[in-house]
């Protein structure tokens, strides 16, 4: 830990003392602080050079598939100026900003507007023109741009991932509020590495006391912060971004002309509202009597969407039974030979809006399972409220198998069918568990639970209750079908690796 003693020719006695971790320099030269990290640039070009990539061997798909070798002229040209629309397009998205690389969904929403922007502007020219551009080669070359384009981009932001996880291509943050709001941004900021946010110092007015961080800054001034504490804090540590926690003595004009001070030096602003667990969907601006408000919808829970919802769960579950037919009579042939008892296990649960039902599995345990639980509650490695070992006695050799990858709970597919579980949603409780929620907790039964859902895609059984229960109420919070397909799509690779299932 090292502390950063502010020089009395930079300030006088009401400037601040900052604390900063050993990995961050305390004092960063004006001379090296640039006005775009090289990281940026070289993001940018590969992004640049993909999107043009893309659009090349989309375009040149089109035109052999459409035409095979026998390409005329005029759309060899119109061939060759795709390309460049293309990237313009991207462009106009915004694709190509640096506050959306490796952060967030925009940078793939660009790629997607730009698609459906560049058929609008090809059918509306050809229209104009009165050119007879073959609508086969414009359905083949724009979509399969768009889709090589996402691609390509995906596999950029891993990269750009793997190299903010090892502490690279970071953006560093100045975090300014008050020290409980404070605290609590730096944390959220820094809990995933892949946003690329590094907090170097944090701003707090001297009544909040000792700091609870190590990047937390002593203010030796008055008991407000001001723009000119901020700005020094900006120059010191040459922040990329300056992040303000909910504050009401920095709103207003005073944040108006903090942001003005901060565009002069190509700072980046963003603002805490002090809202945690909504998602983007849920949230928006809405300008009212000249002020800008943040209106949060309410959570979907009900009507047409969920119909919409159910309807989607039971054809992709029967369709999922009738392709894995033949496993699911092979599993439970093998689960009836391997060990005496029913090849299906049944448990009361507790569904949505409090409605008990029997969930099926595969029996993964012997038939005395029960019974020999009393002997081994103290041995648990479950969340304190569940119980769970890792090398469980009760479990059978093929149990364990099951386990591992979720095949024990593949005759859930029929609670679904019956309408009594959805693919994703909360984790199904026991009634034991309900009986001991507290009142927020009673949210997760505003759904149907889940065959799947961001606790089995979060750690599975190495979650903490704590965190299982915060789970399911943000899926309750911000539940959207596009949200239900990201997490199938990512319980496939959780299934696969057979992390945090035992």
């Amino acid at each position: 830990m090292q502390t950063a003693v502010v020089p009395s020719e930079y300030f006088d006695r009401r400037r601040p003392v900052w604390v900063v971790p050993d990995s961050v320099p305390a004092i960063v030269p004006r001379s090296a602080r640039l006005t775009e990290p090289q990281w940026v640039a070289v993001y940018r070009w590969a992004a640049l050079g993909g999107d043009l990539l893309a659009a090349v061997i989309g375009v040149s798909i089109a035109l052999l598939t459409r035409f095979g070798y026998q390409v005329g002229g005029a759309y060899l040209v119109f061939g060759s100026l795709l390309p460049l629309g293309w990237v313009a397009a991207v462009a106009m998205s915004k694709g190509y900003e640096p506050r959306f690389f490796g952060a967030g969904p925009d940078e793939f929403r660009s790629i997607l507007r730009s698609g459906a922007g560049l058929t609008a502007v090809v059918a509306i020219v050809s229209y104009a023109t009165k050119s007879e551009i073959a609508r086969g080669f414009v359905v083949l070359a724009i979509p399969a741009t768009v889709l090589l384009a996402l691609l390509l981009r995906y596999g950029l932001r891993r990269d750009l991932s793997r190299h903010r996880y090892r502490g690279r291509c970071m953006r560093r943050v100045l975090v300014v509020g008050r020290n409980g709001q404070a605290s609590t941004l730096s944390e959220h900021l820094e809990k995933r590495p892949s946003d690329g946010f590094r907090v170097v110092a944090t701003c707090r007015p001297r009544g909040d006391g000792r700091p609870h961080r190590e990047h937390d800054a002593l203010l030796l001034g008055p008991d407000e912060l001001d723009e000119a504490d901020i700005m020094a804090a900006v120059d010191r540590h040459a922040v990329d971004v300056v992040a303000v926690a909910s504050d009401p003595e920095l709103a207003g004009q005073s944040l108006r002309r903090l942001s003005w001070a901060l565009e002069q030096k190509g700072v980046e602003l963003i603002v805490s509202p002090g809202i945690i667990e909504v998602a983007g969907p849920r949230i928006s601006v809405r300008p009212v009597a000249g002020l800008s408000l943040l209106h949060l919808e309410r959570p979907s829970v009900s009507g047409g969407p969920h119909l919409l919802k159910g309807v989607f769960d039971r054809m992709l579950a029967l369709i999922l039974v009738i392709v894995l037919s033949p496993l699911l009579l092979g599993l439970a042939v093998a689960v009836r030979l391997s060990s005496k008892g029913p090849v299906l296990f049944r448990q009361r649960r507790v569904g949505r809006s409090g409605e008990e039902f029997s969930m099926l599995k595969f029996r993964s345990m012997f038939v005395d399972a029960e019974q020999r639980l009393g002997d081994l509650h103290a041995l648990s490695d479950g969340n304190g409220m569940l119980f769970k070992m890792r090398d469980d006695p009760r479990v059978t050799s093929l149990g364990r198998i099951l386990r591992r990858f979720s095949l024990d709970e593949l005759p859930q597919l029929i609670n679904v069918l019956r309408g009594e579980m959805s693919l994703v949603g909360p984790r199904p409780p026991l009634p034991q568990e309900v009986a001991l929620y507290a009142a927020d907790d009673t949210r997760r039964m505003l759904v149907k639970p889940g065959l799947t859902g961001l606790w089995q895609v979060s750690g599975r059984s190495d979650l903490s209750w704590e965190e299982s229960v915060v789970l399911d109420l943000r899926y309750v919070d911000n539940w959207s079908m596009t949200l239900d397909l990201l997490i199938l799509w990512k319980t496939a690779r959780a299934v696969i690796r057979g992390s945090g299932a035992y």
